[in-house]
């Protein structure tokens, strides 16, 4: 069951100028479930995109890298099911084939499409049966798809995850809606998940690129569930330009502060979302990590935490071993770390007691305080490092039974 999330209202979800989405059920992989996704974009819309650093990356993530090189894109193509990852060649030309045949039902050129699976690697794409219902999916084309298609890019997710924010740029409101997918094999990096945002702002290309790495640097990829790094991971941001703001070209301005925060924002919902909704997660958890001398060392111990099956576990069972904390930032990769002046603090919305300092238990903790905090659904784990001003913050959840029940079955 999800930590504190709920299905989204379609009615808080709010359309995008340029933007179009459609569904269908195309038989993917299962019978009777919506698993291909349309998206079709305004002429003149600008995109970006980050994806997976895996060296064994799916085909669909080498088309969309080679055909965000050529500019101009004008739609998405989304199935679950079946990743087309490890696949070699002939999944490329699968995934080449797809891009196609949209390109041909839109009227298009085949390099403005961008492919996007996932499901299961290993697997050839069943590309007959993806063909097939494309002319559905373009059907159903409508503005106001974004709820569907929440629901039909999930895998393992229990909720479709969207979320929208408007926000005022010089004389015009602006909307930005996404939506995500993801709830195992996810650490950063990124992880299998994909995320999709759009907002109708006119933005410069080259701000537009920097824009997608830095929110998603701020959000997908300062999450976790189990630490694995998937074949697949996209995180794109479209920017249709239909808003009729004034370009936004330099990033000192007023203007793009306020996209940026509001561009941040959306993408830390959706990327919390999968934390959230993590395979078999019964608690959320945030890493708050400051004091370091760099924000690189920060997330390595914060990571560090979060990536710990001992921790994990200790929170999925209210148990306050916290040595497993201590434990984990010790390993986390900083050899000159002065443990001494170390402090953690562990808290949920409602209290925080400090656990550590000086090297050891600190002197005003008690285990049932800590323990006591153990049972509510969010928990904080806060690490003050005291080597500098540096702060990093890293979303995970806990190791359930169900996490193993949910991945033993994931194939049948």
């Amino acid at each position: 069951m999800a930590v504190n999330l709920a299905t989204p209202n379609p009615a808080e979800l709010l359309p995008v100028k340029g933007v179009r989405l459609g569904v269908t059920e195309a038989g993917i992989r299962k019978a009777n479930r919506r698993d291909l996704t349309v998206i079709e974009l305004s002429e003149g819309s600008r995109v970006a995109g980050v994806f997976t650093q895996n060296r064994f990356c799916a085909a669909p993530v080498q088309v969309c890298r080679q055909h965000l090189t050529g500019g101009a894109i004008r739609a998405l193509l989304i199935n679950t099911g079946v990743a087309n990852a490890g696949t070699g060649e002939p999944g490329l030309a699968n995934a080449n084939a797809c891009c196609a045949a949209l390109a041909r039902e839109l009227g298009i050129e085949a390099g403005q499409v961008l492919p996007f699976s996932t499901g299961v690697i290993l697997e050839p794409l069943p590309v007959d049966r993806l063909v097939a219902g494309l002319p559905g999916a373009v059907a159903d084309l409508r503005a106001d798809g974004w709820f569907d298609a929440a629901h039909a890019i999930m895998t393992t997710d229990t909720l479709a995850k969207a979320v929208s924010r408007q926000v005022r740029i010089g004389e015009r409101t602006v909307t930005l809606t996404g939506i995500s997918k993801g709830a195992g094999m996810i650490r950063p990096n990124m992880a299998t998940m994909l995320g999709f945002l759009a907002c109708d702002a006119a933005i410069a290309q080259d701000l537009l690129d920097d824009l997608v790495r830095e929110a998603a640097d701020l959000s997908f990829n300062s999450i976790t569930v189990d630490g694995d790094t998937s074949t697949n991971d996209s995180f794109i941001l479209i920017a249709t330009g239909a808003a009729g703001n004034a370009e936004i070209a330099d990033v000192d301005s007023e203007d793009y502060r306020a996209l940026r925060a509001a561009v941040i924002e959306v993408a830390v919902g959706l990327a919390q979302a999968i934390v959230r909704d993590g395979e078999g997660a019964t608690k959320f958890m945030t890493i708050a990590v400051e004091g370091g001398r760099d924000r690189e060392e920060c997330r390595k111990v914060g990571y560090a935490v979060a990536h710990s099956p001992l921790v994990k576990t200790a929170f999925f069972a209210s148990d306050p071993n916290l040595g497993r904390i201590l434990a984990a930032i010790g390993y986390a990769g900083i050899d000159d770390l002065d443990v001494a002046k170390l402090r953690v603090w562990l808290g949920n919305p409602e209290e925080s007691v400090l656990v550590a300092e000086h090297g050891g238990r600190a002197a005003s903790y008690l285990e049932e305080a800590g323990s006591r905090i153990m049972k509510h659904a969010e928990l904080t784990v806060r690490i003050a490092l005291a080597r500098g001003d540096a702060a990093a913050t890293v979303w995970t959840c806990d190791f359930s039974y169900d996490y193993v029940k949910i991945n033993a079955d994931y194939r049948s």
